[in-house]
């Protein structure tokens, strides 16, 4: 028993050691991306093998693993070490990105492995998003791509400075220093132009291991660093010095008890001490930080990095998606700005529609107002455009729908970039950086009037409202919308009808038909609904507004409590058989394009208000039906 507790002794201090020469060491978080098939994950594999990081069973099983694919002859197939997935072993492509750990003697890696393939850039972005340095590989058979000039563009926007160039597959061309060269010439040309200043070249084959962890006697023309030395050798500057203005997004409200009210979050950028001034965004309030709370007690200061929990020593509100920063923070709260976006879904972007805003712990509503122009990624030539498709990358004017700190991205990324999800499934559509705050945000600023819609309201003895008719062409909105009007006409309420038909011969009348242009048409009837309701009257809306987060934009900007959503439902083939304007049968015969219902979509309200089946209910029943909702 005496010798096992020594032997258990012996290596518990061997473990110690180890723990504390690790910890000790600086760490470096680095990509690796280009184009399809340029050997990333190859390249990664070998990292891993030359720094002693794959276990003996993991190479006995690679080794199978590499005789049975066959794709290597009798040498090991390194790109299994990081090829996960089922989908990608049999394709041989990257689909997700793979973070992996390795170690040497001078620092600790963890590595991003992103897919080539142009369909994944979106995972390519996510990689590279807190990443120090980017290894672009490129096959020195196929010189510099598409791709690689896009994650090359993708890198340099995300901020990261420290860009490797590595020339893979020398053993393809001959270790060939002219073939070598001449790439890097005409990577330089590129770089040149999107304003990446340096980069470090290299020539490699991940699969032999040349100038890899050792240098080559292939490459005697060579005279750098073999990419592992240079891995370990940068000098990398921290991105937030302690010295710069401090400022904490609040992740959440820590409330254990009545006693205790903390603010938890992670610092991202400058230094916090007790007693030192702090201002809260966008409030403005101001007051003194009181403690500073972790798991292993109070701290007399933290930093960059830190995540601890704040009290203060004066009862002001603040919430998750909150700033607490430095009294002189040059933080700024506006609700309009430019911005960089790289479009990451298969549906093209459409301008006007609303998305959530995330940016920080904040979450809010935002729209794209205006489109620059996208950016040609092989010549850098700015494009006009009025939508962004998949992997696209362009300027944009953004507005959100109140308020919200920010920083230009160059000066900080926590508060300088910002995803936008689609309301409908939730799935990440995009992701941008802020450029900055457009100067009529900060000019323009919401008159307050005396007389309030609660008077005008009140003189008209009803309660203002909005009743939004929805459904396909011939349903019967118009319909049921003009008997609903007569009806409170005859109850002395103060009315008005918006008609689909009668707003796009007016104000909407240069509006088509695309989904770009539907959307429009709903924003500008939503803004002309609102005003109304402001002036007191019950507004009378009848439109296809075949999209739900449309619908959805137009309740949130009247309000829940103001806006009742009427679905008026009639199956297609009864509206198509009706078609007193004869558009269904103009549809079908292809003279009509992007009508609702036969070419572009209509999506069904999930939880209207009332919904109306005309095929079984009457106009009076109809009519009664809201008259009912609206009365109450």
């Amino acid at each position: 028993m005496k010798l096992k507790s020594n032997k258990t002794n012996i290596i518990t201090n061997d473990v110690d050691a180890y723990l504390k020469t690790h910890q000790n060491k600086s760490l470096l978080r680095f990509i690796t991306c280009g184009s399809v098939d340029d050997g990333k994950s190859t390249l990664i594999g070998r990292l891993l093998y030359d720094s002693k990081m794959i276990f003996e069973d993991q190479l006995a099983q690679l080794k199978i693993d590499s005789k049975k694919l066959g794709t290597q002859g009798k040498k090991i197939d390194f790109a299994l070490l990081v090829d996960g997935l089922e989908a990608e072993r049999q394709q041989g492509i990257t689909i997700d990105v793979a973070y992996r750990f390795f170690s040497t003697e001078k620092r600790k890696f963890i590595v991003a492995d992103t897919p080539g393939h142009e369909q994944y850039t979106r995972n390519m972005v996510t990689g590279a998003s807190g990443c120090q340095l980017a290894v672009i590989l490129i096959d020195a058979q196929k010189g510099v791509l598409t791709q690689t000039r896009r994650h090359s563009y993708l890198c340099h926007l995300l901020g990261i400075k420290n860009i490797v160039l590595a020339v893979n597959k020398m053993d393809l061309v001959n270790y060939d220093q002219t073939i070598f060269n001449s790439i890097i010439s005409n990577y330089k040309i590129f770089t040149d132009t999107i304003g990446i200043k340096s980069f470090e070249s290299i020539p490699i084959s991940g699969l032999n291991g040349d100038n890899i962890a050792s240098r080559s006697t292939n490459t005697k023309w060579y005279e750098g660093p073999t990419l592992l030395n240079h891995l370990e050798d940068l000098n990398i500057k921290p991105e937030k010095s302690e010295s710069a203005s401090f400022f904490m997004p609040v992740q959440w409200v820590n409330r254990p008890n009545q006693d205790f009210r903390g603010f938890s979050g992670r610092i991202a950028s400058g230094i916090v001490k007790p007693g030192q001034k702090v201002r809260i965004f966008p409030s403005n309030k101001t007051s003194v930080i009181d403690r500073i709370v972790t798991l292993e007690g109070d701290l007399d200061h933290a930093i960059s990095n830190q995540s601890v929990t704040l009290t203060l020593k004066d009862e002001i509100d603040c919430s998750r998606g909150q700033i607490i920063a430095s009294e002189d923070s040059l933080i700024k709260c506006v609700d309009q700005f430019e911005t960089f976006l790289i479009w990451m879904n298969e549906s093209s972007l459409i301008p006007n529609r609303s998305y959530h805003f995330k940016i920080g712990t904040e979450t809010v509503s935002a729209f794209i107002s205006k489109i620059k122009y996208k950016v040609n990624v092989n010549t850098m030539e700015k494009i006009a455009a009025k939508t962004l498709e998949l992997n696209e990358i362009g300027v944009a004017n953004l507005t959100t729908d109140r308020s919200i700190p920010f920083i230009p991205f160059k000066e900080n990324k926590t508060l300088g970039s910002f995803i936008l999800i689609d309301k409908m499934t939730n799935a990440t559509v995009a992701g941008g950086l802020i450029n900055f705050a457009l100067n009529r945000a900060n000019n323009l600023r919401w008159q307050k009037i005396d007389v309030t819609r609660e008077h005008r309201a009140k003189l008209k003895n009803q309660k203002p409202v909005v009743v939004w008719m929805t459904g396909l062409s011939g349903s019967g909105k118009s319909t049921i919308a003009n008997a609903l009007e007569k009806k409170l006409l005859q109850m002395n309420h103060h009315t008005f009808i918006l008609d689909g038909d009668n707003i796009r011969l007016g104000l909407n009348k240069d509006l088509g038909f695309s989904d770009a242009d539907r959307v429009e048409n709903i924003r500008r009837v939503g803004q002309v609904a609102k005003l109304m309701t402001d002036a007191g009257l019950i507004v009378i809306v009848a439109f296809i507004s075949p999209f739900q987060s449309d619908r959805d934009l137009v309740r949130q900007m009247i309000g829940k409590k103001e806006f009742i959503e009427v679905f008026v439902d009639t199956p297609l083939s009864v509206a198509e058989d009706r078609d007193v304007k004869g558009l269904y049968a103009k549809a079908r015969s292809g003279k009509l394009k992007n009508f609702t219902g036969i070419d572009s979509p209509y999506e069904i309200p999930k939880n209207p208000d009332i919904h109306i089946k005309t095929v079984n209910q009457t106009i009076d029943e109809s009519v009664n039906k809201i008259l009912k909702k609206i009365m109450n």
